[in-house]
């Protein structure tokens, strides 16, 4: 099954050439999850193709411009396209009433259903769930209220091996030989054992969305393992005081997270409109952890299962 992250902006607070304000999605297994909606977004949805009707939750870190902007646009141009399927909304209490605002003094109307979900971004909590992943908040520790996202692919069901199964069985027992279940007669004797018909199942991925933070060392605990994490680094380390100032991070301080928290992958975005070039981010970021990337516009990683 798919899961793959396609980065739309990389930029921080002002754009820079052909960087772009922040927003990613997330493709599993068919659905689609947008991850922030900086000024633009919907035209970077065009030139990736990637159909914006079939996005159907959203994900807004704060309420700085850069993460956010591109949302009445967008909300307007699916209801111009008529757009019927209800769209799930979450992000920090207020949004809702920013899009009020615009909606009432525009005289938009939409033409589906807005289902907005405030967050608490103080704490680590579980505020999504479908048939694919869960979405759990992580705390940031930014300028104003702020939390990134963490999406866990659900465990997945052992594998038949169909020349192994007894004959006669009943779909019932299918379904818990999947489980991980032994098979038991009215007696509750083993009957078949599960070791002895199934396979290991394919492995739950991760993703973990760390949007503009401070450096936090308990971060580490809450997305420790995780296949991929995407971490702002918005200035190098020799601005450090700077980014303590405005409540960002530096891309050392990315890679020494993404290094305590024993993560697969690190990519690192949200560059500062002053770097033109941004490999010596990359290579500061490496000095920590190795296995780093730059969350560079167009960028597509696909994590196996």
């Amino acid at each position: 099954m798919e899961f793959e992250l396609k980065i739309l902006g990389s930029a921080s607070a002002t754009p820079f050439m052909d960087r772009h304000h922040t927003a990613q999605v997330l493709t599993v297994g068919g659905s689609q999850y947008l991850l922030d909606c900086g000024e633009g977004t919907q035209r970077r949805l065009m030139e990736h193709k990637i159909r914006h009707q079939r996005i159907h939750t959203i994900f807004i870190s704060h309420l700085h411009g850069d993460h956010f902007f591109g949302l009445f646009g967008l909300l307007g141009t699916m209801h111009l396209n008529g757009r019927t399927e209800p769209l799930k909304v979450f992000g920090p209490p207020g949004l809702d009433e920013v899009l009020t605002m615009q909606f009432r003094h525009s005289y938009t109307h939409l033409s589906f259903e807005l289902e907005f979900t405030p967050v608490d971004t103080t704490q680590h909590l579980q505020i999504f769930e479908d048939k694919h992943l869960t979405v759990h908040t992580l705390p940031m520790r930014h300028r104003i209220p702020c939390c990134g996202y963490l999406f866990r692919e659900k465990p997945k069901r052992r594998h038949l091996v169909k020349e192994l199964l007894p004959p006669g069985l009943t779909p019932t027992q299918f379904n818990a030989l999947t489980l991980g279940e032994d098979l038991l007669d009215d007696n509750g004797q083993l009957l078949v054992p599960n070791a002895a018909v199934t396979t290991e199942p394919k492995r739950a991925r991760s993703y973990a969305f760390c949007s503009d933070t401070m450096y936090t060392e308990g971060l580490a605990d809450l997305v420790r393992g995780v296949d991929l994490l995407y971490h702002e680094a918005t200035f190098m380390d020799d601005m450090r005081e700077r980014a303590a100032v405005t409540h960002h991070s530096t891309a050392r301080q990315a890679g020494l997270l993404a290094r305590r928290a024993e993560v697969h992958r690190l990519l690192i975005g949200h560059f500062s409109s002053r770097y033109r070039d941004l490999e010596p981010l990359l290579t500061e970021a490496k000095t920590q952890f190795e296995w780093t990337e730059l969350a560079v516009e167009g960028l597509s990683v696909s994590l196996a299962e």
